[in-house]
């Protein structure tokens, strides 16, 4: 059809790509910017953070790379406290940790203080 031959279009194909050097700086430098952040920040601030260094880069351009390195953005949960609706009774201590016990079933004790 062309007038190539098959073995050589195989051979093209297969070929090694090269890599520019400005793709293998800008992987470095994506990979440091998600490690300065703890592995928080996601394309739009690893674009912002690496625009400000003076490298032009696009949210787009940054998600690729980062789907290449296998970066991905992590954030950590919050932990909330709950308020309680209304203040815990104070229950009292009848046995005053005195557990000698002269017969079986006299005394029962037990701490549901963890369960939830």
């Amino acid at each position: 059809m062309f007038s190539v031959h098959r073995s050589s279009y195989k051979y093209w194909r297969c070929r090694p790509k090269c890599v520019s050097p400005e793709l293998v700086k800008l992987k470095s430098l994506i990979k440091e910017v998600h490690m300065a952040s703890n592995g928080s920040a996601g394309a739009r601030s690893i674009a912002d953070m690496v625009t400000t260094q003076g490298i032009k880069l696009t949210r787009y351009r940054a998600s690729k790379i980062m789907k290449l390195l296998g970066l991905v953005s992590c954030q950590t949960p919050h932990h909330r406290y709950r308020k309680a609706s209304q203040e815990h009774v104070e229950i009292p201590n009848h046995l005053s940790r005195q557990f000698a016990v002269t017969s079986p079933n006299q005394v029962w004790e037990g701490d549901v203080s963890l369960s939830r």
